[in-house]
């Protein structure tokens, strides 16, 4: 049955149903529907007959507002080539590429080649793959393999310049022979999407030190700012006892103050989770397939070499990113944290601008 069908079928059925009992209220009380569409449904029967009853779309495709035949080629492409990327990258990547089309032109080209959703998507690309009997690039394989439930949405997390709030979580990364369990120490800072992370065998307190003293502090200190606030999971390397924790004797030394999340909620600390499954998505399930890794030290230099692609090269669609790269958006905001921090905080951060 059609879509037509079925709504004549409707149509006509409360028509039908009016006349048997008798009463039109009754029958539009039935049926969910007004009275005044009732009575444009008897005017159209007796008009022109049950043919008028036919929904008549009178809108025609206007093919001037369209975009430009090499642009629509390009997204369904990308479509393909990147299935896992949506309507907002997409459209960042093809204005790197000197192409000007909105998110919303890309999502219109995608509806009208079916390819709207991720699945849809991915079906493409494996029709593609069987036809032409193409080889699949690691990113496409990971695509392939991408878990289809969504991120819970919970709220938004408060940050106003870089270093107002940190996120800091542990990562399981896998067992490795000859090596052990490894872990990924990772930070994130809420506001430009900035993201450090170093692997280890062990999730200690005094791991979880070292990210931020290796890493993260001398981050910021390049720059002239410093970290107010670290939001950390009630772990037993992030939480215990002040005067005999090494996390938290680190953070008293370094003058920044900790925020648990609410117990039994990970997604409390949502932006740490996301670029977990961003970095198992594009980096993890990618680099396992191309090579076999017998030390942790080479697996670093590789978590570093994605680190810093992602840093500085991947654009990232996040409130405060707008289409910019994580570190644009870092330097971008070092003026939001000179007014800012100067104002609140000023001992513990000297300005930068005051040696000039």
């Amino acid at each position: 049955m059609t879509l037509n069908e079925k709504i004549i079928r409707n149509k006509v059925g409360l028509l039908k149903l009016a006349e048997e009992l008798g009463n039109v209220s009754k029958a539009c009380q039935v049926m969910g529907l007004s009275r005044d569409t009732f009575y444009r449904y008897k005017s159209a029967v007796e008009e022109g007959g049950m043919e008028a009853l036919f929904d008549k779309n009178r809108r025609v495709p206007n093919f001037k507002n369209r975009l430009d035949e090499r642009i629509e080629r390009r997204i369904c492409e990308l479509a393909i080539a990147q299935p896992a990327y949506g309507q907002v990258r997409v459209a960042n990547e093809l204005r790197r590429e000197g192409m000007s089309v909105s998110p919303a032109g890309v999502r219109s080209v995608w509806q009208r080649h079916h390819l709207q959703r991720f699945d849809l998507r991915l079906q493409a690309l494996e029709k593609k793959t069987a036809a032409e009997g193409l080889i699949l690039t690691e990113a496409q394989l990971a695509a392939l393999e991408r878990k289809r439930e969504e991120d819970r949405a919970v709220g938004e997390i408060e940050t106003a310049h870089p270093g107002y709030l940190g996120s800091q979580d542990t990562f399981y990364v896998g067992t490795f022979k000859g090596v052990g369990r490894i872990y990924q120490q990772t930070f994130v800072d809420t506001y430009s999407k900035v993201a450090c992370a170093k692997l280890y065998t062990m999730k200690t307190p005094l791991t979880a030190a070292d990210l931020l003293n290796d890493k993260v502090l001398p981050l910021f200190e390049a720059e002239g700012m410093g970290i107010l606030r670290i939001l950390t999971d009630r772990g037993s390397e992030y939480c215990g006892r002040a005067d005999a924790h090494d996390y938290q004797l680190y953070l008293a030394t370094a003058n920044i103050d900790h925020t648990t999340t609410k117990a039994k909620s990970p997604q409390t600390n949502g932006i740490c989770e996301r670029f977990h499954k961003t970095i198992l998505q594009e980096f993890y399930q990618v680099v396992f397939r191309k090579k076999i890794y017998r030390e942790l030290a080479e697996l670093q230099r590789d978590l570093d070499e994605w680190i810093d692609r992602y840093n500085r090269e991947r654009t990232h669609q996040g409130k405060m990113c707008c289409g910019r790269t994580p570190y644009q958006t870092f330097l971008d905001g070092k003026q939001a944290w000179i007014e800012k921090v100067e104002q609140t905080n000023p001992a513990p951060f000297p300005s930068p601008l005051a040696a000039t």
